[in-house]
């Protein structure tokens, strides 16, 4: 079946229909890749967001169910050079395309993915439409898509209602993580994906208990924490710091997630709240954000963003680089940042935008990156390591 990819300045990809048989509106942005599909595709960072594979061939080892970074698919749509119709991998559970199907997300393949992140990158990231009306009309699609927005799509992805995520036994020998864990895997599926903490496997003793404000969080943060032994309380995007701070934690993260970090307003106050408690505080991505704009920094919408396994960010304070993971299209404006209240940490090696922030006088640091990367390197997983040395240097720990 024929299907068009329409961008609002009006270019138009010729391919073929892949997915769910429905038509889309959304933002169009481009990941570099070169695997974790599946990862990329559960990733709720990209709601409100239609997703471009730069690399050529997707799907080569299909779906594993147990790779997924949440419940489901998040992206509007799915665009790609080529789409692996016979997988060939022993994981491997059912076809892209059938997971596409089941979840209804709509793509387009066969057309020049090359070509359209070069349009992106030299004219920004735009907004389009996936349809397979052959009868399109421009006159009357490019108004629509000059008026798309993802509004606030924070809402959507976060979990419903607090949940218990009870740490697991650490690895011994290869220190706290090392991408193999000693708890049961399947276990832990069916716990953080069903929020029935009973079936993960406990700590003997109580480890170092973090709060998870769930913006739109991967697993692997959850996994992260829970793995180095910290019992993870995650809560919804809208809960209260009252809330958080009663339940004395001996640390709070702040998730990734989707859109304009300016959206979240009500989600702003309360990280101010929490940002005024001793409390320590690591933070990614949009967390990142959210911390800044609640301390007084601002923010501003980058041309065509950060998303790939492959962006060199350097530690201002060892001078050491380290390949990262990233998903963002905004960024820290380091213009409107007050030295009295944070000072940069980590800087991006390829365009010199902010990747990290140190808070002056708290224990609090942010990454622009994802160091639970999945998909990507995991260099800078040693941040959760520094965010498990600052709890206990702390001196709260309820254990």
């Amino acid at each position: 079946m024929k299907t068009f990819l329409i961008l609002e300045d009006g270019t138009v990809f010729e391919g073929i229909h892949i997915g769910a048989k429905k038509d889309v509106i959304s933002e169009i942005v481009f990941n570099t890749s070169m695997a974790g599909y599946l990862e990329v595709l559960t990733d709720p960072s990209y709601a409100g967001q239609a997703v471009c594979m730069t690399y050529p061939l997707i799907g080569n080892y299909g779906i594993c169910k147990e790779d997924m970074e949440s419940k489901r698919p998040w992206p509007d749509g799915f665009i790609v050079r080529e789409l692996s119709r016979v997988p060939s991998n022993f994981r491997c559970d059912i076809t892209i395309q059938q997971f596409l199907e089941l979840n209804g997300v709509p793509g387009i393949a066969g057309i020049d993915t090359r070509a359209l992140t070069r349009i992106l990158r030299e004219k920004g990231t735009m907004n389009g439409m996936i349809t397979t009306n052959e009868n399109y009309n421009l006159d009357e699609i490019i108004p629509q898509l000059k008026m798309y927005t993802t509004g606030k799509v924070v809402e959507r992805v976060s979990c419903e209602e607090k949940y218990v995520l009870p740490g697991t036994q650490k690895i011994a020998e290869n220190g706290p993580f090392s991408g193999s864990s000693v708890f049961n895997k399947e276990d832990y599926k069916a716990g953080i994906r069903e929020k029935k903490p009973s079936l993960v496997r406990e700590l003997n003793g109580r480890g170092l208990r973090v709060a998870l404000l769930d913006l739109g969080a991967k697993d692997n943060i959850a996994r992260s924490l829970a793995a180095r032994g910290c019992e993870v309380t995650v809560y919804p995007a809208w809960t209260m710091a009252e809330e958080i701070l009663a339940d004395k934690p001996d640390g709070i993260m702040l998730s990734n997630g989707p859109g304009d970090p300016k959206e979240c307003t009500s989600i702003i106050e309360e990280i101010r709240k929490l940002y005024e408690s001793e409390v320590p505080i690591f933070a990614i991505c949009l967390g990142h954000q959210l911390m800044a704009l609640a301390t007084g920094a601002d923010t501003f919408k980058m041309k065509y963003g950060h998303r790939g396994g492959n962006h060199p960010v350097k530690d201002l304070q060892t001078g050491r680089v380290y390949i990262s993971s990233q998903n963002h299209g905004y960024v820290v404006d380091m213009d409107k940042l007050d030295p009295r209240v944070a000072v940069p940490a980590f800087v991006n090696v390829n365009d010199g935008t902010n990747e990290g922030l140190s808070y002056t006088g708290k224990n609090i640091f942010t990454v622009q990156f994802h160091p639970e990367a999945c998909p990507g390197p995991q260099d800078s997983s040693y941040l959760f390591d520094r965010f498990i040395n600052t709890m206990r240097e702390e001196g709260v720990c309820h254990a």
